[in-house]
């Protein structure tokens, strides 16, 4: 948040405390370090979209630019904890449907979940993509296709499969979840988006963590996210 709206100071103040942590505490030290790495590439990934917006581009390709340089914020943490020579779980596995998710006292097969999820947003968003011109749907749609793929990917290898793994076994499930669920929302920021609704995005966090682990897979998670951002571009909230 503070490197989001640049105040400048509070996040030399943060980044100076994860330094002192890492420096002089050995507990946390490798907590402290991955959360370092991940603010020095948010960091890079800012400056980068600096560069961008500089650049005589189209509205299009500077957008896919910038989410290109997502890749910060892979390469870091990923570095960080081959430093600590530990691997990092890309989930990159084929899905196990088989692991039910439960939902208080009820029992839902992960597919079902994955299919209600995805019918949901279609039908939400469907009503904001009626409302657009329909001429623009051809003419959006090779940014469409390229957008919502960079996004989806990078965005899911960052937070359910370098993250959510680092944090699920140097803490725990629930502390990996819920911390990974609010940065994706608030990585949202970084794009324009209000902090209400940034929090609300990490609702759909908590939904894709849960279906990487219970798939054991970042392929359903990565569909799921893809059909939300196709829904985003039609509706007018990308471009």
């Amino acid at each position: 948040m503070s490197i989001s709206y640049q105040h400048v100071w509070w996040s030399l103040a943060i980044a100076m405390s994860f330094v002192l942590i890492v420096a002089f505490n050995k507990a946390n030290r490798f907590l402290s370090s991955l959360f370092l790495s991940f603010l020095l590439g948010f960091l890079c990934f800012t400056l980068c979209n600096v560069w961008v917006n500089n650049l005589a581009l189209s509205k299009e390709m500077t957008i896919l630019l910038k989410r290109l340089m997502l890749f910060w914020m892979i390469v870091l943490p990923a570095c960080q904890q081959r430093l600590f020579k530990k691997s990092v779980n890309w989930y990159s596995h084929k899905p196990n449907w088989n692991e039910p998710i439960i939902i208080g006292r009820h029992k839902i097969h992960t597919r079902l979940f994955l299919l209600i999820g995805v019918l949901s947003n279609c039908i939400v968003y469907f009503f904001f993509i009626a409302q657009q011109d329909r001429s623009l749907f051809f003419s959006l749609l090779w940014f469409c296709i390229a957008f919502s793929l960079i996004n989806a990917v990078f965005e899911e290898v960052i937070w359910r499969g370098v993250m959510l793994s680092a944090l699920q076994h140097a803490a725990s499930l629930l502390y990996a979840i819920v911390l990974t669920s609010v940065g994706f929302g608030l990585l949202h920021l970084s794009i324009g988006f209000p902090l209400f609704l940034s929090l609300l995005i990490s609702g759909a966090g908590v939904i894709y963590a849960v279906l990487t682990i219970k798939t054991n897979s970042l392929y359903p998670a990565i569909v799921f996210h893809l059909v939300i951002n196709i829904g985003m571009v039609y509706s007018g909230f990308i471009i």
